[in-house]
């Protein structure tokens, strides 16, 4: 272990991805060996530039040092179990994933020891075993039809001379391979190292999660690694990429791109937008990619264009609420009068998911959060959201203001709405089933027309607005008059971890305010509620 960086200031500081200089904050890495081995010996695998030396861009070798980082203490990988690699569409993750894999087949990718510089050194693994996967033939092609080219016409012909289509025999009884979910009885071989691409399309439905967990645990006994690169996922799906992603795992490297606020319909957005997860893929006509993203859009299909071209994580074109509609709303500034007239709408669970209380202002239509409690990721099997303090802000909600009205789906907090009724009475405290097809379809839509068409405010904060984002239509079998199709609210699957209760209280709170409008309600006069 070398006594401090190479740089010869310092000695190594901790930090939360391992030690690195406290100095010039340079950390370890067998990431520059492998980079400049890459360059001499990979070449560009089509295209007119067919032949030439493959050249990373700045982006790209940052990766690559991650990825390939070392603890000081210890020699071993920071991130020993592997990385995700998520970008847009053409970026390059194919080409990046072919190379990575032939610097894995024949490059300096283990540690060997330090130099007298105190420079970490590398060495080949003596019988590498490598699979480039998808969970179809189809798509193995991203990874395997340039890593046949960019061996065979360049100088590592000369070491990987036996190449084909269906497996590339490497020096010293290794191979890389290219097996699907289809070949999972051929696995739970020695493998080093595992591409798995485009693994937003894995799913549970056609193996996917079945063949990553099983690679996964093959890696780890060799103490290989595996690489995962991914475009942006529909969280529907509940996809490997999904799941990798929100895991959190520790020993992964993780590395994203978000795109920034902005509206995919407003073309300077989009180019910032394009700019910024493009990065430095020099390769990739931007203007083409804006054509394609309005061709998208005219078919309707914006959601898809976000995921494709954009990095972002959307769930089909079924969003309850556009994005940039919800930020418009924002007006975080006005503050509701003590004493005004409002009404409430409460929704959730009392064990599981999220309970939200959501106030509406019924003269100015401005909605706020009062709270929003949601279960903790690594809550006890008893976990029960605080009914002291959901009880204490509804208390709070009738000391400050005038609660005209208040609708609680009892679906799953029967209890509140008891406790409730017996305080306020059951006149101003009212069931309100979002569970009833016809009364729902018509709340929703009145609320979205009314968010849609600035005809609502909110207080802006984060999670109520998340709420609102993360909200997706759930088609209903009921129609308007002229055989338009209602919708309600719901998650993305049922099992995400995506949040919606505040967006369905701020439905049943703006019911709630649209039926004291309709009975003329007024502030109270002496304790009484007053009618126009």
């Amino acid at each position: 272990m070398p006594a401090q960086c190479s740089c010869g200031k310092a000695s190594w500081e901790q930090t939360q991805h391992g030690p690195r200089c406290s100095v010039c904050k340079v950390f370890p890495t067998l990431g520059h060996e492998v980079v400049d081995w890459i360059e001499d010996n990979c070449v560009v695998p089509d295209g007119e530039h067919t032949g030439d030396p493959f050249l990373l861009t700045r982006e790209q070798q940052l990766f690559l040092l991650w990825f390939y980082r070392l603890d000081p203490h210890t020699g071993r990988f920071i991130f020993d179990r592997g990385a995700q690699l998520v970008r847009p569409q053409k970026w390059g993750k194919g080409p990046l994933a072919a190379a990575i894999v032939c610097a894995e087949a024949a490059g300096p990718v283990l540690f060997a020891g330090w130099d007298a510089n105190g420079q970490p050194v590398g060495r080949e693994w003596p019988t590498p075993w490598i699979q480039c996967t998808a969970v179809s033939e189809g798509q193995t092609d991203n990874v395997w039809r340039v890593l046949l080219p960019m061996i065979e016409l360049g100088s590592l012909k000369q070491a990987i001379w036996d190449t084909g289509q269906t497996r590339i025999n490497l020096p010293g009884g290794g191979r890389i391979e290219p097996p699907t979910s289809s070949a999972l009885s051929r696995l739970g071989q020695r493998v080093t190292f595992v591409a798995q691409d485009q693994a937003e399309s894995w799913t549970a439905r056609d193996g996917g999660h079945k063949l990553a967990d099983t690679q996964r645990r093959n890696v780890a006994g060799m103490g290989g690694r595996w690489l995962e690169t991914a475009n942006a996922w529909d969280p529907r799906d509940n996809s490997v990429a999904q799941i990798t992603s929100e895991s959190g795992e520790p020993g992964v490297y993780f590395d994203d791109v978000d795109p920034g606020a902005g509206s995919v319909r407003n073309k300077a957005d989009r180019r910032r937008m394009l700019k910024r997860v493009y990065g430095d893929a020099w390769w990739v006509d931007r203007d083409r990619i804006d054509t394609e993203i309005v061709a998208l859009l005219a078919r309707g299909e914006s959601a898809q264009a976000e995921r494709f071209f954009l990095n972002r994580k959307q769930a089909g074109d079924d969003a309850g609420f556009q994005p940039e509609v919800i930020d418009a709303g924002a007006d975080p500034a006005h503050v509701p009068e003590p004493g005004s007239l409002i009404v409430v709408g409460v929704d959730g669970a009392r064990f599981s998911d999220a309970l939200a209380i959501v106030a509406t202002e019924v003269e100015t239509r401005y909605q706020w959060a009062a709270g929003i409690w949601q279960r903790p990721p690594d809550a006890d099997d008893d976990y029960e959201h605080d009914t002291d303090e959901i009880d204490g802000v509804m208390l709070e909600l009738h000391e400050q203001f005038d609660v005209w009205r208040t609708y609680v789906d009892p679906q799953y907090i029967d209890h509140l709405l008891e406790k409730w009724q017996g305080r306020w009475g059951n006149r101003k405290v009212l069931p309100w089933f979002t569970n009833r097809p016809t009364q729902i379809g018509w709340s929703v839509r009145s609320f979205t027309a009314d968010v849609n068409t600035g005809a609502w405010s909110f207080d802006g904060s984060d999670l109520f607005a998340a709420h609102l984002k993360n909200a997706r239509k759930k088609r209903l079998a009921v129609y308007d008059d002229e055989h338009r199709q209602l919708h309600s609210l719901s998650k993305d699957r049922h099992d995400s971890p995506r949040k919606i209760d505040a967006a369905m209280a701020a439905v049943l709170s703006w019911e709630a305010r649209g039926d004291a409008v309709a009975a003329g309600a007024t502030v109270r006069r002496g304790g009484v509620a007053g009618f126009a």
